[in-house]
Formats: structure tokens, C-alpha cells, sequence
């Protein structure tokens, strides 16, 4: 089988991120607007309108770290591990969404942005040895996460 060019791989990863977050963003735009306003929010809670443009340079910094773990693996199955625990925090991201917005459950959000931690720290471990640069591309996304999670058990401890 025939290896994508670091390009398709750039695409792939970056776009396929993107879409991914989109989708989940789409399926819970209609409580960012309803229910989630009505919550009790702590003082700290940035405005509605920045969560859009930080996820957007999160996921594509995201998926920038997968396409240099996949384009840098001199073996291609050393990236199969990396790459999978990749998806998995990426799909533990649209499950965040969906349980806090979707099933409008601060409390199963607050239980789901925990195991999304576990995973993201799993992933930068699993991608510095192939490529630090991209390990460090996931810095800024655990540091929100961690910021969402204090506004995540903030909110659920205020409704």
C-alpha cells in the first residue's frame, strides 16, 4: 500500500480534526444558546464568543502534532499507538461536548473532561519521543482543557 505524501497527511489530520470538532460544535450549538445561558457561571467564565476562535487554533495545532507524529514515524506501525490514543482524546473531545451540552450534564461532562485529561497527557507522552515539536503543539490544548475542567466542576457545583 502506498504511503500519503506528507501533504495528504497534513490534510488529513488537520482537516479531519477540524471536522470533527465542527460536528460537535454543531450538535450542541442549540444548548450554547438556550440552556447554558441560563446556568449560574463563575465570575471567570470567558465570554460565549472566544470558545469558537480558541477551538479553532486548538484544533489546528492539534491536528498539526498528529501529521508530525504520522510524517516523522520512521516506522510507520511506531505512529499506529500515538496516532490511536490521538483519535481516542479527540473522541473523548465531541463526548465532552456532547454530555455537557447535548445531555446538558455538568456533572457527566465534569466525569468526561477527567478521562479526556488522562488521554491528552497520554498523548503528549506517546508523541514526544517521535517528534517533541509535536508533543509541545498540545501544551496549549491541555491548558484549556484544565481550564475547562475548573469551569466545568465550577458550573456544576453552581446548578
Amino acid at each position: 500500500m502506498n504511503t500519503p505524501s506528507p501533504l495528504l497527511k497534513y490534510l488529513i489530520c488537520i482537516g479531519g480534526t477540524l471536522v470533527v470538532g465542527s460536528l460537535s460544535g454543531l450538535a450542541t450549538a442549540s444548548s450554547v444558546e438556550t440552556w447554558y445561558t441560563t446556568l449560574e457561571k463563575p465570575s471567570f467564565n470567558p465570554p460565549n464568543w472566544i470558545f469558537g476562535p480558541v477551538w479553532t487554533l486548538l484544533y489546528i495545532m492539534m491536528g498539526t502534532a498528529a501529521a508530525m507524529v504520522w510524517t516523522k514515524s520512521n516506522d510507520p506501525n511506531s505512529s499506529d499507538r500515538p496516532l490511536l490514543i490521538y483519535g481516542l482524546q479527540l473522541g473523548l473531545n465531541a463526548l465532552w461536548s456532547l454530555v455537557f451540552f447535548g445531555l446538558r450534564s455538568p456533572v457527566g461532562g465534569l466525569v468526561m473532561i477527567l478521562f479526556l485529561i488522562a488521554a491528552i497527557v497520554a498523548c503528549i507522552a506517546l508523541f514526544r519521543p517521535i517528534d517533541h515539536r509535536a508533543a509541545r503543539l498540545l501544551y496549549p490544548y491541555l491548558a484549556w482543557v484544565c481550564f475547562a475542567t475548573v469551569l466545568n466542576a465550577s458550573i456544576a457545583v453552581l446548578n
